[in-house]
């Protein structure tokens, strides 16, 4: 079922939605490829990029749906790649290329399971695909989508993309997301740079803003803001035990390894911290001279983007005028949020059948003590919107690797990795087929 060859055109479209480059070739590639396979495709068109979606008549009348992205990460910084990124590359048992990992490679197994089927006695239930374009930048246009085609995105089930294996190499059954939020602050203390002659006596803009952000969280990362726990549920006595098990299971060593920690895991519970705590973090931070030389001046101006991991019933835009809220509580008045987009979490029920029809059919492809359930995946997606559409439960499974470096250079999957989810997917559409 290893049809890895055929897809590799996909991985060389530069399909950069940041940047606006390669939409348009990358939606004719996938049109005609899903043609190809036998779908009947249409192109939903009302905003910034289409949406491709693909339909497949099945042998049952059991639905699933899947949902992937064309889109991938800017390439930058292109000097510390060791290959082209967008000309894929075999390295060590490794494809590495520009959304090899997210997630390119994942539509690309799901494609070559489309393929065997077709070549192998057809499709064992009805398949529909929807492909964004936009999920690199944020999912703008998601929930409209959804609402203009709800009818067409009818379903029993739902597949996510994300997924694969953890450090400790376990497959994944992932069945939920956090949710994100992201925004600027920024803070004006002059209305020019000054001599830093005169630090004694003048306020600094960059010492503003660092003190501001640092009164936000203790130093075990714990977020200081009033009422922003207020919506995080405690996890239910079967979650508790499918968390219990992820931290017995959780390779530190590794994941110091892959990550390139310089000080180690930062707590002791960092799947519970994962699964259901969020997060503050500083993506970036600027202000003043930063070039070559010196220029000894008190900064007028200091500015950061931050973004908050939120756990399922948090608000985006809620969780963000609370941090500004406390800022000023904490003297900070001065320091303006600007809320950039947020997506809010979503969690399927662990013991739903479909999950655990994929935990019994991945035990059985993997092995079982080689398979995990994980209730939420740390990173984003617009899971939510689409629950809220088919109120089908959703399933995240893939051909990840906990070293596939997604959004960095040498983004990469695993050879094997790709063949085991493949296998996997079309045990998983038989199965699930059939009872």
């Amino acid at each position: 079922m290893n049809d890895l060859d055929n897809q590799l055109p996909y991985l060389r479209l530069k399909s950069v939605s940041a940047q606006n480059t390669g939409i348009d070739e990358t939606v004719d590639y996938l049109v005609k490829k899903f043609k190809s396979l036998g779908a009947e495709v249409k192109l939903f068109t009302e905003y910034q990029n289409p949406v491709v979606f693909a339909s497949f008549k099945g042998q049952s009348d059991k639905t699933i749906l899947f949902y992937n992205h064309y889109d991938v990460q800017p390439p930058e910084p292109l000097d510390e790649w060791h290959s082209a990124p967008f000309e894929p590359t075999q390295m060590d048992g490794r494809l590495v290329a520009r959304g090899a990992s997210d997630d390119k490679g994942e539509l690309m197994s799901r494609l070559s399971v489309l393929s065997y089927f077709k070549n192998h006695g057809g499709f064992p239930c009805n398949l529909k695909f929807f492909v964004e374009g936009e999920e690199e930048i944020g999912s703008p246009d998601i929930e409209p989508y959804i609402k203009n085609h709800a009818d067409e995105l009818a379903c029993d089930a739902m597949i996510w993309e994300g997924g694969g294996k953890n450090a400790a190499e376990k497959f994944q059954i992932i069945t939920g997301t956090k949710g994100i939020a992201s925004f600027d602050v920024s803070v004006e203390t002059a209305s020019t740079d000054i001599h830093s002659s005169l630090a004694g006596y003048v306020d600094n803009a960059a010492w503003r803003l660092v003190k501001g952000l640092a009164s936000l969280t203790d130093t075990d990362h714990k977020i200081l803001v009033d009422h922003f726990y207020d919506s995080v549920k405690p996890l239910d006595t079967y979650e508790q035990q499918v968390v219990k098990k992820l931290e017995a299971g959780f390779n530190g060593k590794a994941t110091v390894a892959n990550l390139g920690l310089v000080n180690g895991i930062a707590t002791d519970h960092p799947m519970y911290e994962a699964m259901n705590q969020p997060t503050l973090t500083i993506n970036g931070l600027s202000s003043g001279y930063e070039g070559q030389g010196i220029k000894t001046i008190v900064p007028r101006s200091a500015h950061a983007k931050l973004d908050c991991r939120l756990v399922p019933g948090q608000d985006p835009q809620e969780s963000v005028e609370l941090i500004q809220k406390q800022l000023i509580k904490n003297g900070f008045s001065d320091l303006k949020l600007h809320f950039n987009l947020g997506e809010p979490g979503f969690k399927t029920n662990l013991q739903d059948p479909f999950v655990q029809q994929n935990l019994s059919t991945a035990k059985q492809v993997y092995g079982d003590q080689n398979v995990v359930l994980v209730p939420n995946q740390p990173s984003g997606g617009p899971m939510l919107a689409f629950y809220n559409s088919v109120k089908a439960p959703i399933v995240a499974v893939g051909v990840r690797n906990a070293n596939g470096k997604p959004h960095a250079p040498n983004e990469n999957i695993r050879l094997r990795d790709y063949q085991q989810a493949s296998v996997f997917l079309a045990t998983l559409l038989s199965h699930y087929a059939n009872h």
